[in-house]
Formats: C-alpha cells, sequence, structure tokens
C-alpha cells in the first residue's frame, strides 16, 4: 500500500490492513486544532514583522505620501517605485502613504491599489511603516477596500471623508466608526478636495475609538492646536506650514508632498529642532511644487530628476516649460546633493513626456 493511501485511509472510519481485511476505528479523533480553545499556529515571519500598534503610528514623525511612476503604457513601473520608496527609507523617512492623492490612488483601480500596497508591505514592511488609503466616498468600498489593505499586511490605514456628494455630521460619525474597528487609522481632513470640511466636533466623538492614531489636518495651525491641546495626535498636512506645525503648535510631524524630492531635509526639518533658515530655505520648492494641483508639480519634478520616467496618466499633465525651467534653478540653488537621484536635473522637452488616457 502506498504511504499516501495509507495516510488517506488511516483518517477514515476504517483502517485496511495488508491483506485487504480491515476493522472499524471506533476512537477516531478529529485533529488538535479543532478541539483545543485559542490554539493558533504559530505566526509566519511576515506576519510578526507586519503587526504594529496605534502607539506605533501615532509616534510617526516623518510620513512621505509616495508617488507612484509609471511605463510608456500607464502600468506601474515597479522598478522605480522601489527606487523611490528605497531612498526614503536612507533618508530617515518613517513611513509612507501608499496610493494617496499624491500617489494618484484617485486614478487606480481598486485591484491595483491593493498590489500596490502588498507589494510595499512585502518588500518594505520590515523596514517603515505602510500606511494604505483606503478611503472611499463609499462606505461599502472603504469598508472592503480596508479590509483587503489589512489582509495584505498594511499597518495603517488612511481615511478621507465622503466627497462630492458629502453627507450630515452624523452621517461622517457613521462613516468613521464603520472603518475605525479594522486596525489603525488617520483621519485626513482635505476641505480644498472633498467640498466638506470635518470639524472638530466629528474628531472628537470618534477619537473615542482606540484605533484612531490621530489626524492629518490641512486647514491650518490654529485647527492643529485645537487637537494637539486636547490630546490628539497631528499630522500637518500643508508642507509650507510644517515646521511652524510641529515646534509650535504641537503637531507630531507631517504626512509630506516635499519629501519624495528632498526627504533628507524634511527629515531635518522634524527632527532637528526649530530651524526657520532651514524652512526658508526649501520654501521656494514648496511654493513651486503647489502652483498647480498636487501631485502635477511632483510628477514633472521627478521626472526632471530623472528617477521616473515622464509619463502622466491623464487629466494630469505636465507643467510647462517656464516652469521645468524654474525647476532647474531651484535645484541648483537648494543643491542637487540634497535631491534624490543621481542624474543631472533636465529642462526637457514638451515631446518628452508621455500622456495615457487609457490605462
Amino acid at each position: 500500500m502506498s504511504a499516501f493511501k495509507s495516510f488517506t485511509l488511516r483518517h477514515s472510519a476504517f483502517q485496511f490492513r495488508a491483506d485487504g481485511s480491515s476493522r472499524r476505528n471506533a476512537k477516531w479523533r478529529s485533529p488538535r486544532a479543532a478541539i483545543i480553545p485559542s490554539f493558533h499556529l504559530p505566526m509566519r515571519s511576515f506576519e510578526v514583522k507586519n503587526r504594529t500598534s496605534v502607539e506605533d503610528i501615532k509616534a510617526l514623525r516623518l510620513i512621505t505620501a509616495i508617488k507612484t511612476p509609471y511605463l510608456p503604457d500607464g502600468r506601474f513601473d515597479i522598478e522605480a517605485y522601489d527606487s523611490l520608496v528605497n531612498m526614503q527609507i536612507e533618508n530617515g523617512a518613517e513611513a509612507v502613504i501608499v496610493g494617496g492623492t499624491t500617489g494618484e490612488g484617485q486614478l487606480m483601480s481598486w485591484d491595483e491599489h491593493i498590489m500596490l500596497i502588498g507589494h510595499t508591505v512585502n518588500c518594505f514592511g520590515g523596514l517603515i511603516k505602510v500606511i494604505g488609503n483606503t478611503g472611499s466616498n463609499s462606505t461599502k468600498e472603504a469598508i472592503h477596500a480596508t479590509e483587503q489593505g489589512f489582509a495584505v499586511g498594511m499597518h495603517a490605514a488612511l481615511h478621507i471623508n465622503p466627497y462630492y456628494g458629502k453627507t450630515s455630521l452624523e452621517g461622517l460619525v457613521s462613516h468613521f466608526d464603520s472603518v475605525l474597528p479594522m486596525g489603525p487609522t488617520i483621519i485626513y481632513n482635505v476641505p480644498s478636495r472633498t467640498g466638506q470640511d470635518i470639524p472638530p466636533r466629528v474628531i472628537h466623538t470618534v477619537a473615542e475609538s482606540a484605533n484612531l492614531a490621530g489626524v492629518k489636518e490641512c486647514v491650518g495651525n490654529d485647527r492643529v492646536e485645537n487637537y494637539t491641546k486636547n490630546g490628539i495626535v497631528v499630522w500637518s498636512g500643508n508642507d509650507d506650514e510644517c515646521h511652524d506645525s510641529r515646534w509650535s503648535h504641537g503637531a507630531v510631524g507631517v504626512i509630506s508632498v516635499t519629501s519624495n524630492l528632498v526627504p533628507g531635509l524634511m527629515h531635518e526639518l522634524m527632527f532637528g529642532g526649530k530651524n526657520p533658515s532651514l524652512n526658508a530655505k526649501i520654501m521656494p520648492l514648496i511654493k513651486w511644487l503647489f502652483q498647480e494641483p498636487n501631485p502635477i508639480g511632483l510628477n514633472t519634478a521627478l521626472a526632471q530628476l530623472g528617477v521616473v520616467r515622464p509619463v502622466f496618466r491623464l487629466p494630469y499633465v505636465p507643467l510647462p516649460l517656464a516652469k521645468r525651467v524654474e525647476f532647474v534653478k531651484l535645484v541648483k540653488e537648494i543643491g542637487r546633493e540634497n535631491f534624490v537621484g543621481k542624474r543631472d536635473v533636465q529642462v526637457l522637452d514638451d515631446d518628452d513626456f508621455i500622456l495615457v488616457g487609457r490605462y
């Protein structure tokens, strides 16, 4: 009798002898795991390394809203993406937001979105915290995406309030209450994009959940201080205000776009104490980045630095030639050594850019 057949039949109601006769096994037992309460298999290594607590998330000071680069056909350029994340790790960023506004989650299918979160966790989850943007204006979608995000190992979720359709304040609370039980969560308030402010009343209500790590706040430093004085963790969502948010208004740090370009300088700004001279040094770069809606400026800059291909998913298009010339001057003034990548910064011609409408 083959080993396989012997193994299979040994777990049935009958056992067969070598001569073909059989006897009934009246004392068959179910597998141990099925009868011992709270019995669990040992956690696999990736599950251990990716476990995190709300307190771990609350302590993060420099979080980069990472850019998603593309191949000429509009698919993700994973090699360039991995290089970008590595540059963040090497320069002191403690976490990345995957598929946020800057990462163009709004231009991704959910399959792409969850795949990129899972890829980031698998490759970098032991070195940096991975925060997945799984928010939506649909509570159903937000729930499903967040379940998937945590299933593939993300450390925390980023949730925006329902945009366009909007809802009542009670609806906001119900929306956030639907996703908070799943794991550490950062709520993102950016009325310029959603069309609706999340007022303090809502944040103070949902802060009763142990899973609320804090708020990414874009309204301004008065709002930041309103929360920090009441023990709520805040990250500045505005790079131009983050220095003062951090050192004068109690913010723990920043969720930054600019750190895609100059992660070392942003690390120094968040970790090195008050530094108005450094803040002033990078302010022209920040203003340049946000002269058009994010991520237009960032996408253009990273292409000019040669760290991503000059590919844009529509409706985003690159900054015009005059603005690209300005960026070259900014890089020289701040110092090429402070920017990501090794290539010389280029102006790039209009024909160098690829605009993809179907992806």
